[in-house]
């Protein structure tokens, strides 16, 4: 064999033994394991937000309005009043949240005021004009005051603040407290107190005789309730 051939052989067989050892060595690349993918910080969020709801639209309802408002008129003179139409009770709402009583008729007949009551929501809630604090010789209102709603048009009735024939000059604040003496003397059933504020006192401040003649019946008579109307 020449030394050529010798030469060629031995690399023959070395590359043979150099494939066989990266045969034994070498091994596959493992395969990645399948991962399940993540969501993204996003869209994590909008899945774990609940969906909003809509809010529910507020009460729109408004309380009851009257269509016409019950007057308090005089047909005959100034000192024997009557409704023009019966009351309506339109039920009870912020600032008119006093009890009501009802007469036969089935019409409102009395109003307790309640606390944080007002009077023009109180009329409103009534359907009653004018104010109801002046019929029952009251300057406001205040919680526990009855009001009496409706006046007897067979009683006469005093104002408040002065007799309806005074004169320029008339001397209001003693009359006032006269008023207002009487008035608590009907509320506590002492009538004969009542006799002597309006024999005593009241009395001489009127100057109309049809006036003062259907007032001392009233006061001779003992009447709680035509008392009431007069005074309280």
């Amino acid at each position: 064999m020449s030394h050529n051939a010798t030469i060629g052989t031995a690399l023959a067989a070395l590359a043979l033994a150099t494939m066989t050892l990266a045969g034994c060595t070498a091994t596959a690349a493992p395969e990645a394991a399948e991962q399940t993918p993540k969501a993204s910080p996003a869209a994590a969020a909008t899945e774990s937000e609940p969906t909003p709801t809509a809010a529910p639209a507020p009460d729109s309802a408004e309380p009851e309005t009257c269509s016409r408002m019950s007057e308090v008129v005089s047909y005959t003179d100034d000192w024997r009043w009557e409704r023009r139409q019966p009351l309506r009770d339109l039920g009870a709402r912020e600032f008119a949240q006093g009890e009501v009583t009802f007469g036969d008729d089935g019409a409102p007949l009395t109003y307790t005021v309640a606390a944080g009551d007002v009077e023009a929501v109180i009329v409103e809630r009534l359907c009653a004009y004018p104010n109801v604090a002046s019929l029952n010789h009251e300057r406001y209102v205040y919680p526990g005051l009855v009001l009496w709603l409706t006046p007897n048009p067979d009683t006469p009735w005093v104002p408040l603040h002065s007799p309806v024939d005074a004169q320029a000059g008339f001397q209001q604040i003693p009359y006032q407290e006269a008023i207002t003496a009487a008035g608590v003397a009907v509320d506590a059933g002492d009538i004969e107190t009542v006799r002597a504020i309006w024999n005593d006192t009241l009395k001489g401040m009127f100057t109309d005789q049809d006036v003062i003649h259907a007032v001392q019946q009233v006061v001779d008579s003992g009447d709680p309730d035509a008392l009431r109307q007069l005074f309280s």
